[in-house]
């Protein structure tokens, strides 16, 4: 017989901390109480979107061995979803492990959640285990934002490249103004007066670009700001420029990070290797000899150096003229104003701003 009951700990013991959003708080303002219970391993499904992609084979059957001996010790995260099932929300390592040592039943702690706030614990979860890689956590992030805005990665991508700009211009604007500034005022300095004076008219422009901008919708930046600020790892900015470039890296790089082989200043150095076919036979090379940072350069550097430069192309480089070419048909044919295609080229102009976001 399944034994349940009641508890004021939200999760069980799986995450202690009070709610990390103001959207993981229920419509009173009150936690909602958790069921701890057991079921059937059978009736707990996985959930779409995961934020933990890789498991490490090793890792996972030295815990296959630990849950037949023990099972499993710490309550799984689940949420109802009618039908007598349950949809995994957090402690996925645990549940597989479950499945391979062929157990029926599982402890779980089952609470009602949205899709957002299950997405933002499974994350927390496996962000506060330090379980995510550097790319698994970047994908992660980026599709809670997404939950949050209600809107695909690519255009959270092209929003966050639109707020860097905007922060730069508006870190260089002030200046600009300054120096200007202080060009016309009379190396003698007529008052003092004068000088406030310019002082409140720069605070007024700064606080004016602060307050109008085209570019970027004010209520996305601050749900943006939120979501960062509840997650405690980095802010959005830092986010932007050091981790969005992990999402271009050639696919074999991104496998490597994904699986632990590779750590990410060896990724971004073999990244670098534009030729495809050296690049994949240095980066198993990397893994296979535990290759340092350095020790990688050096091998980039002799490869290089040894392989024979590719002739010159007979045919001029047509992107810039394919560019032109493109824009006018675009513009001639008003293809925005077409419901079907309006869509699509949205999704091209983000690709084009993310790709310009990376300079």
């Amino acid at each position: 017989m399944i034994r349940r009951k009641q508890t004021d700990k939200p999760f069980g013991g799986q995450i202690t901390t009070q709610p990390p959003a103001p959207w993981l708080d229920s419509a009173d303002g009150e936690t909602p109480r958790a069921t701890e219970t057991t079921v059937k391993l059978s009736d707990i499904v996985l959930p779409q979107h995961q934020p933990r992609r890789y498991f490490d084979p090793q890792a996972l059957k030295e815990l296959v061995e630990s849950v037949k001996q023990h099972g499993i010790l710490q309550p799984l995260l689940v949420r109802p979803i009618g039908g007598g099932k349950y949809e995994l929300v957090a402690g996925e390592r645990r549940y597989r492990a479950g499945q391979e040592a062929k157990l029926e039943v599982a402890p779980v702690v089952a609470r009602q959640l949205t899709d957002d706030q299950a997405f933002q614990l499974a994350l927390i979860e496996n962000l506060q285990r330090e379980d995510l890689n550097p790319v698994e956590e970047t994908e992660g992030i980026l599709h809670l934002l997404a939950i949050r805005l209600q809107c695909d990665v690519e255009a959270v991508k092209s929003l966050l490249y639109r707020m860097k700009n905007a922060h730069s211009k508006e870190e260089q604007q002030p200046q600009d103004s300054l120096d200007e500034s202080r060009r016309n005022v009379s190396p003698k300095g007529e008052s003092t007066e004068s000088l406030d004076n310019i002082s409140d008219n720069l605070d007024e422009q700064t606080e004016s670009r602060r307050n109008v901008s085209p570019k970027v919708d004010l209520e996305q930046s601050k749900t943006v700001e939120q979501v960062f600020e509840s997650l405690g790892l980095m802010n959005w900015l830092s986010f932007t420029t050091k981790r969005l470039p992990l999402l271009n890296l050639p696919e074999e790089i991104l496998m490597a990070l994904r699986e632990g082989k590779l750590e990410y200043t060896k990724a971004q150095a073999l990244a670098r290797v534009k030729d495809d076919e050296l690049r994949q036979k240095l980066l198993s090379e990397a893994i296979a000899n535990d290759w340092s940072l350095s020790q990688i350069k050096e091998q980039i550097i002799a490869k290089a150096s040894s392989e024979t430069p590719p002739s010159e192309s007979k045919t001029p480089n047509q992107i810039p003229e394919r560019l032109k070419d493109i824009t006018q048909r675009i513009k001639k044919r008003q293809l925005w104003k077409e419901p079907r295609k309006q869509k699509q080229l949205v999704n091209l102009l983000n690709k084009l701003e993310a790709l310009l976001g990376d300079e």
